[in-house]
C-alpha cells in the first residue's frame, strides 16, 4: 500500500510546525487575532501562491475542496471569504 501525499503537503512540511508557533509566540502575531491561526494564516497564503489563485473565491473555494485534508494539516475548516479579507 502506497502513502499518497500531496505536493501542497510536501511543501509545508519543509516548515517546522514548531518553530513557526514558537516564532508567533515571540512576535505576539496572534494577540488580534479573531478565530484565524497564524498557521491557518500561512497555509491559504501558500496555497494561494501554489495554485497561483487571483481572488478570495478562488483561495477559499480551492481550499474548501481539501478541507478533510486540512485538519491533518493544522486547520479544521476552510477560511471564508470575510475572514481572509480581515486577516489581509
Amino acid at each position: 500500500m502506497y502513502k499518497v501525499c500531496s505536493i501542497f503537503s510536501q511543501v509545508l512540511k519543509l516548515f517546522s510546525r514548531g518553530d513557526f508557533e514558537k516564532a508567533v509566540k515571540e512576535h505576539k502575531a496572534e494577540r488580534h487575532a479573531r478565530g484565524f491561526t497564524s498557521w491557518g494564516q500561512f497555509m491559504a497564503l501558500l496555497f494561494c501562491q501554489m495554485g497561483r489563485a487571483h481572488s478570495l473565491r478562488e483561495i477559499c473555494g480551492g481550499l474548501a475542496c481539501c478541507e478533510g485534508q486540512l485538519k491533518h494539516l493544522g486547520v479544521p475548516v476552510a477560511p471564508n471569504r470575510s475572514t481572509l479579507a480581515y486577516a489581509k
